[in-house]
């Protein structure tokens, strides 16, 4: 093994000062990211620079197309840039080898999606066990966890319910319990209450600011639901590749 792989890993072992050297958690340094398509080049993000501090809550909107979930994949580290930096606490992450990359995505980032993506072989609990179990936890202590943020969301009594057996509402939950139950700095939401009735999505919606007050957790949603965006500190929008915050009403 190379020995710039281990300092990595290293790296993301040992305590990290609250900020980073630009004075934020997060700084995506002139991010670049670029599609073809029947020989047409579409530049969906375009020199794209932007801080977020720890703590903040900030929603994207916008019409579909213009590049909304793209970003949120860049920042997520799904997705590789063609080109720029994205620091984290001060460290370009996209100059880590893809395990040590893998590493930092489960530790450090949650993800809740549109469509949850549960394994509808496994119950709730087992679902909300995945990510801990593929960190390598012990199955007792990752076990606690996730019992104990299913109820957080409201899931004590469908802890074993399969996902089948779960409403839409429910699944959902499961979803965030899921990207919740490592207790990650960041939540990327990606229309989290995009197949919600109006019920559903205000439970999101209060959970999401409750998880930011109580732990400082920084989040970032794509969405079409105004009034989830209206809960957020900021709200953005992308305009020819580039972010640009709208003004609050």
């Amino acid at each position: 093994m190379v020995s710039g792989a281990v300092n990595q890993r290293d790296r993301l072992s040992e305590a990290m000062p609250a900020e980073g050297i630009f004075g934020g958690l997060i700084s995506l340094k002139d991010i670049c990211k670029t599609y073809h398509n029947n020989g047409v080049v579409i530049d969906v993000l375009k020199d794209l620079s932007f801080d977020i501090a720890a703590g903040e809550t900030i929603a994207v909107v916008g019409e579909s197309g213009i590049g909304k979930s793209t970003f949120l994949h860049v920042l997520g580290t799904l997705d590789r840039p063609d080109s720029g930096r994205l620091l984290y606490r001060g460290e370009d992450v996209y100059a880590y080898d893809a395990e040590t990359l893998a590493r930092f995505r489960n530790k450090t980032i949650g993800f809740v999606f549109q469509f949850h993506y549960l394994l509808a072989e496994f119950s709730a609990l087992e679902n909300v066990m995945m990510p801990g179990l593929i960190r390598g936890d012990r199955r007792t202590d990752i076990r606690e966890k996730a019992e104990t943020i299913l109820l957080r969301v409201g899931l004590k009594h469908r802890v074993r319910h399969r996902v089948n057996q779960l409403s839409g509402g429910e699944q959902q939950r499961v979803a965030l319990a899921r990207a919740l139950v490592l207790n990650p700095d960041i939540l990327l939401a990606d229309e989290p209450t995009g197949n919600l009735d109006q019920k559903n999505s205000d439970q999101i919606h209060d959970l999401l600011l409750t998880l930011n007050q109580e732990f400082n957790m920084t989040i970032v949603t794509v969405t079409h639901n105004m009034k989830l965006a209206g809960y957020m500190q900021r709200t953005m929008t992308l305009i020819d590749g580039k972010l640009e915050e709208l003004e609050k009403v």
